[in-house]
């Protein structure tokens, strides 16, 4: 069925008001479309990643380069998802090569620093692996279909423990892969 937005609402599943361009460590949850098995398989408790998962390893790392922002931190690409703590930087700490944006004012023209939020980011990458993915089905003369499914879950970690927490689970993930219930 086609989105009609008289009948169809989309509810923002984001902290209402909160500035997802604020410092701070953010537990990031993707899953490809219908949770198909897009990058690989786990064997003997470890992830293998077939073509579309190391694409979608490398292009997290690449994040560091393309956000002035963002740190890398913990992150497991799965067959059918990925997790990731993303770390965002204060901007005062981040220095000149951030991206300006052009305020226009007939009057007077100023120029404001404009940092990359979480959901600038996520969007980014998704796009960035969906076009690489699409291009090797292409190669391979397959059809890829939709890559990746809508939105993204985040968390905000408030605290050391809440961090250790997390990390212990990412990296744990694929030892838990066969007790996943909604695999």
């Amino acid at each position: 069925m086609k989105y009609n937005p008289l009948i169809h609402h989309r509810r923002s599943i984001r902290l209402k008001g909160y500035d997802y361009s604020k410092a701070g460590a953010y537990f990031i949850t993707i899953c490809c479309e219908d949770r198909i098995n897009r990058f690989g398989k786990i064997v003997a408790d470890e992830m293998i990643l077939n073509q579309s998962g190391t694409i979608a390893y490398k292009e997290w790392i690449k994040l560091a380069d393309r956000f002035p922002n963002f740190e890398l931190d913990v992150f497991q690409i799965m067959p059918d998802h990925m997790h990731g703590i993303i770390v965002l930087s204060d901007l005062t700490t981040v220095g000149a090569t951030l991206a300006v944006a052009q305020k226009e004012d007939p009057v007077n023209m100023t120029t404001a620093r404009v940092a990359p939020t979480i959901p600038d980011i996520i969007g980014a990458y998704k796009s960035i692996v969906s076009n690489a993915c699409l291009q090797l089905f292409k190669s391979h003369n397959k059809i890829m279909g939709k890559l990746w499914q809508r939105n993204y879950y985040e968390h905000i970690i408030r605290n050391e423990r809440a961090y250790q927490n997390i990390s212990n689970y990412i990296i744990n993930n694929p030892k838990k892969w066969n007790e996943d219930k909604f695999r």
